[in-house]
């Protein structure tokens, strides 16, 4: 039995706080972040259709931002350790921001491939060192609520600017758009002083984090592999439904897409909480069949792209399931390392999440080039449900 899986129980009178200062600042700079990155997740590959790029240009737009995120998530342990968490994140909502502006320069697909490259490469930064900060500054026994309380602090961007990001696209333009990208993510740099300027330091001292590296090392060991590919496989329907559900339902209403959008985003962050509460007493691994249902489930639904019910229940599914994934799967492999192996495990979790987003958007934009998208999520669900093997894999070793 892994270590994740003997539930820790801290006395009744000794619970470790969650909310402390840097965890709030934490949670301020992530919303702000990410609250920029979620109104052009969905509208961005608008842009690039309606700006000549058609469905595979809409489709590079996220394959772009997620491999320059994939690629900035590897080397963040080091910036911490050489620059500290504060200089780190500020350089992560600068990246995010400022590019968002790009487009107003032109809007040709080149120059909204490198601005979305440039928020990629923010976005990698803020995941990575985010999730590190967490799992260095929260007990362990509280460990997976505390990922629960920050994926709901993540998760109300995603249900908010989602929608929002396709509201202001259509009644207020694009030029508006990616002036509040850009200004949300700049905001909350005025809160990094409410950041510990943890370090990486060499020396031993008690007080700095301790070395990241070994991610290759990481990737291979099987315990960690698993709740990795099974996350990857999820987040790649995710990069599907974020990138293509617009395109998918627009010959019905905007606010159709938009509900769509809302119903996914409003289900994970809720789930992700509750899921992290019952991890913290119960352990991970009993989360990991109904997280493949639900997504499976909710991805067969959308093969009904004609029926409005069918668009709205199959992306709230999907989201139920993938805030269980991500609140189980991370939580089993911060259960599985020791404190010094924090960063490469946010690093490889990260990456798994960000490389099925792009995969899946990239790869679904194949697909329907010569397919319909009632085929495409047809495909997308089939693929999903072979990650019960990986689940069965880990549930049987011991």
């Amino acid at each position: 039995m892994s270590v994740q899986d003997v539930p820790v129980r801290a006395p009744a009178t000794v619970r470790p706080p969650i909310l402390t200062k840097a965890y709030v600042t934490l949670g301020g700079l992530s919303f702000g972040g990410m609250a920029s990155c979620y109104l052009l997740m969905s509208t961005m590959p608008l842009f690039a259709a309606r700006n000549g790029g058609g469905g595979f240009g809409a489709g590079l737009t996220t394959g772009a931002m997620m491999l320059a995120t994939i690629l900035l998530e590897p080397v963040t342990p080091r910036m911490a350790s050489r620059y500290g968490y504060r200089v780190t994140l500020a350089a992560a909502l600068l990246l995010l921001g400022l590019p968002s502006l790009l487009p107003l320069a032109s809007g040709t697909l080149p120059v909204v491939l490198l601005a979305c490259a440039l928020r990629g490469a923010g976005l990698g930064i803020l995941v990575v060192a985010g999730t590190a900060l967490i799992a260095e500054t929260v007990a362990p026994e509280r460990r997976s609520e505390a990922l629960g309380i920050y994926g709901v602090a993540v998760g109300i961007p995603a249900l908010s600017c989602l929608p929002l990001g396709l509201w202001l696209s259509e009644h207020a333009g694009f030029g508006v758009l990616f002036v509040a990208a850009a200004v949300v993510a700049v905001a909350p740099l005025v809160a990094l002083g409410g950041l510990p300027g943890l370090r990486h330091a060499r020396d031993g001292s008690e007080d700095a984090p301790p070395e990241h590296g070994g991610l290759i090392a990481a990737a291979l060991r099987p315990e960690l592999a698993r709740p990795a590919i099974m996350f990857a496989a999820i987040t790649f329907t995710t990069g599907v439904l974020q990138t293509f559900l617009p395109l998918a339902v627009h010959g019905a209403t905007a606010g159709l897409a938009a509900g769509s959008l809302f119903a996914m985003s409003l289900a994970t962050p809720f789930t992700r909480w509750l899921s992290g509460r019952f991890a913290d007493r119960y352990g991970s691994r009993a989360l990991l069949v109904p997280m493949v249902v639900l997504t499976t489930a909710g991805a067969a639904t959308l093969v009904w792209t004609g029926s409005p019910v069918a668009v709205i229940v199959g992306p709230g599914l999907f989201g139920a399931g993938f805030g269980i994934a991500q609140t189980a799967t991370l939580a089993l492999m911060l259960g599985r390392v020791t404190r010094t192996e924090y960063g490469r495990v946010s690093a490889l979790w990260n990456i798994a999440y960000d490389a099925g987003i792009g995969v899946g958007a990239v790869g679904f934009g194949i697909v329907v080039s010569v397919a319909s998208y009632a085929g495409g999520f047809a495909i997308t669900a089939g693929l999903l449900a072979l990650t019960i093997v990986p689940v069965w894999l880990d549930r049987r070793t011991r």
